[in-house]
């Protein structure tokens, strides 16, 4: 048997990211709580990472609004 170091999803995962150079991260509809300004990525499976590292759960975050400037 021969098992494979490699992913199994491979590269193809990476079609389902999103990135967003400028964008605003919401918790509610409201726009009242604000979780996170400036670069974001969503992630395949629907998280939220930030250019520190940190992930923001799905259910945590209402939308994401994208700035133009």
């Amino acid at each position: 048997m021969v098992i494979s170091t490699e992913p199994a999803w491979g590269d193809a995962v990476e079609q389902f990211v999103k990135e967003y150079e400028d964008a605003v991260v919401y918790a509610d509809m409201d726009q009242e709580t604000v979780l996170h300004e400036g670069r974001a990525r969503v992630l395949g499976n629907g998280w939220v990472e930030l250019p520190t590292g940190r992930l923001l759960s799905p259910d945590a975050v209402h939308h994401i609004d994208t700035r133009t400037g």
